[in-house]
């Protein structure tokens, strides 16, 4: 009796189920890291530990970008358990669409010279947060700007004198339609030796779509899949590119 193909497919089988085991391992890892408010409170909170420190973020539901998403704790799971890998202190890191801010504020504890960007009306709950959870802590105290996808990026970001060692993301690819501008923001911030971590959770085909527009401008390189929360992380950085002047001469 041959029993090779039997054989075959319970690899396969034994394979899929230890990539199974090992995402429910890793996301149940990840989801721990959430407090959970034991009292009833004037105010709520999200509590999270990450970087040694117990953090509380207020969200604000009348603002899509100002409540707490779980590609912001994957990011920032990654960042706490791979401090060595990824030495932040005194790194130049940006954040897009920093939400409620969690992730700055995890960066801004591990030792980075912070700058948090959002959308103006997203501006007053995420400055409370980053200072609530960062004041007297940091080695650098974290700056809350403003920043629209695409919108004078040259004169609020100059390229001569901001250079930043990593461009962070959590969750800024939805169904929104700036997301030519959030690519064009990626690119304007990122130099050579800058890099990319982008936490995305994938919903619809647009997701998909976006990700294969992001290959043309950048080398991404997957971090994690975790399946269980439909969220992968990625590590980018820039292609090598034919900079041209405006007069369309090669630079």
């Amino acid at each position: 009796m041959n029993l090779l193909p039997t054989q075959s497919v319970q690899t396969e089988e034994d394979a899929e189920t230890e990539v199974d085991v090992a995402d429910a391992e890793l996301a149940a890892a990840i989801m721990s890291r959430r407090i959970i408010q034991s009292l009833i409170t004037m105010e709520a909170w999200e509590g999270y530990t990450f970087a040694d420190h117990q953090i509380r973020i207020k969200e604000s539901h009348d603002l899509y970008g100002a409540v707490m998403w779980p590609s912001a704790i994957v990011l920032c799971y990654f960042l706490d358990t791979h401090r060595d890998t990824y030495n932040l202190l005194d790194k130049n890191v940006i954040e897009l669409g920093a939400g409620t801010g969690l992730v700055s504020v995890v960066t801004s504890l591990l030792g980075a010279k912070v700058t948090s960007t959002d959308l103006p009306e997203v501006l007053s709950n995420l400055q409370y947060n980053v200072l609530r959870n960062t004041r007297g802590q940091c080695r650098h105290p974290p700056q809350v700007t403003e920043l629209s996808w695409g919108k004078e990026l040259e004169q609020h970001f100059p390229q001569a004198t901001c250079h930043y060692d990593y461009v962070f993301a959590a969750d800024v690819v939805y169904c929104h339609p700036y997301l030519g501008e959030l690519l064009d923001t990626f690119d304007h911030l990122c130099q050579d030796g800058t890099e990319i971590l982008w936490a995305m959770r994938f919903r619809l085909d647009r997701e998909n779509q976006f990700v294969e527009r992001f290959r043309t401008r950048f080398h991404l390189e997957e971090l994690y899949d975790l399946p269980s929360l439909s969220i992968k992380l990625y590590r980018a950085s820039r292609k090598e590119m034919e900079r041209k002047t405006q007069s369309g001469e090669a630079v």
